[in-house]
């Protein structure tokens, strides 16, 4: 079964270099090491491969291998550099981080969520993760300014708080839009205390719950 399962992840991440142009070693190097079919539940361990979301309880999925590479090729992350995730799901993209060097600082607002990711976090042995239980718009602000921010979750606006706490020459991927559809996946850059923004495209994610998100106060951040 084991063996199985890593030629499966050998394939997924052969194709998703091959159809979706990820061209970053360290990205694919992550997604080999990282077990996705330890972060979902047993029933769903042999779809673990495919590239495609699954659903992980309360309303959540752990995104598609592909769209984890996507972003974590559009972070350009540094060994070393402190990366904040807002909307930690099941922990698979923070371990991907995690492999790629980052120091990892993760905010899930869901306790079941919360408490079975740092559960399996340390069982995996990802020590250079920690963890939250919070409301992520509002970011982690103890430990900014950040290198990079990656938020996992699409809401109305970018969050202000996190604009807040993104370190100068940082980047922050995040996805905008009118909840599930027509959202787009926004990279933000930070110069000299400017912001300047590129669309990558068309995404679709579940929604962003919190103060800065669909919840409420929804026209506090920047389009």
């Amino acid at each position: 079964m084991a063996v199985d399962l890593r030629i499966l992840r050998q394939k997924m991440v052969e194709e998703i270099s091959r159809k979706n142009g990820i061209t970053d070693t360290r990205v694919l190097d992550a997604l080999l090491k990282v077990k996705r079919h330890e972060f979902v539940e047993e029933a769903l361990q042999a779809r673990a491969y495919n590239d495609c979301s699954l659903p992980i309880g309360y309303g959540q999925t752990i995104s598609q291998p592909s769209m984890v590479a996507r972003m974590s090729e559009a972070l350009e992350v540094e060994p070393g550099m402190k990366v904040l995730e807002v909307g930690t799901g099941s922990g698979y993209q923070a371990a991907v981080l995690a492999e790629m060097g980052a120091e990892v600082y993760s905010v899930e607002r869901l306790r079941p969520l919360y408490v079975e990711a740092l559960n399996r976090l340390v069982r995996l042995r990802y020590f250079n993760v920690k963890l939250k239980l919070s409301d992520g718009t509002w970011g982690w602000e103890e430990h900014a300014p950040y290198d990079r921010i990656i938020v996992t979750a699409g809401g109305p606006k970018v969050p202000f708080p996190l604009l807040g706490q993104l370190g100068e020459q940082g980047i922050m991927v995040v996805p905008v839009g009118e909840k599930k559809r027509r959202q787009r996946l926004i990279k933000i850059i930070k110069r000299e205390g400017r912001f300047f923004k590129r669309d990558l495209g068309p995404v679709q994610f579940v929604e962003l719950i919190g103060e800065y998100g669909w919840d409420r106060g929804t026209q506090r951040g920047i389009n």
